[in-house]
């Protein structure tokens, strides 16, 4: 059903979080054992704990506006969601990781620009119990963003830079090999026939 007034989009808002949040609590520890850095492992473990609190957060919500806790298909949660699985299928390494950032991201900032509409919407609707639940998640999800950028800054972007780097020069490498193997052979080959001549002449 449509929303018709603000707080029936609130209502609606809420439901999109609710079905977010709880994909998320199966997508966060398959993201964790995909991780290969020990700092993100840990970020993607501790933010399942905030993420399944957040979950209970918004059912006081719920309660502190008269409805019943339920769920609306979030599309913006599935698509990052189902980005993320394609990471993990297709990328390993430091790489994996610099993607697995890159996706955890997408979603806190989902979550930031949702929940600072909600607790907005809570202000307007003069519910002060609701606003300040949702604006301690707000918070959360701030911090959590902040603290993948760290993680981000700190040591995978880098690692995975450098990855990328070492198989180039891999790459670079066999082929210069190849390449001199290959001016060798022509030139040993110039200098038989060189010598063979040479004897021809002398006979």
């Amino acid at each position: 059903m449509a929303a018709k007034s603000l707080s029936e989009l609130f209502v609606e808002e809420l439901r999109d979080m609710y079905d977010g949040e709880n994909r998320l609590t199966k997508a966060l520890p398959k993201m964790a054992r995909a991780a290969e850095h020990p700092e993100l492992q840990a970020a993607f473990t501790s933010h399942l704990k905030e993420t399944e609190r957040q979950i209970a957060r918004l059912e006081q919500v719920f309660r502190a506006v008269g409805e019943e806790p339920r769920g609306k298909k979030c599309d913006g949660i599935i698509g990052i969601v189902e980005e993320g699985k394609t990471a993990m299928e297709e990328l390993d390494g430091a790489v994996l990781d610099a993607a697995l950032i890159a996706g955890a991201q997408k979603v806190e900032h989902y979550e930031i620009a949702s929940y600072g509409t909600l607790a907005y919407f809570a202000g307007l609707l003069r519910n002060d119990r609701a606003k300040s639940l949702l604006g301690e998640t707000l918070e959360e999800e701030k911090a959590a963003d902040r603290k993948l950028n760290d993680i981000a800054k700190s040591r995978v972007n880098r690692d995975a830079l450098l990855s990328a780097g070492m198989e180039e020069e891999g790459n670079g490498t066999s082929r210069s090999r190849g390449g001199t193997g290959a001016r060798r052979g022509a030139s040993s080959g110039r200098r038989r026939s060189t010598s063979r001549a040479a004897r021809g002449r002398k006979r």
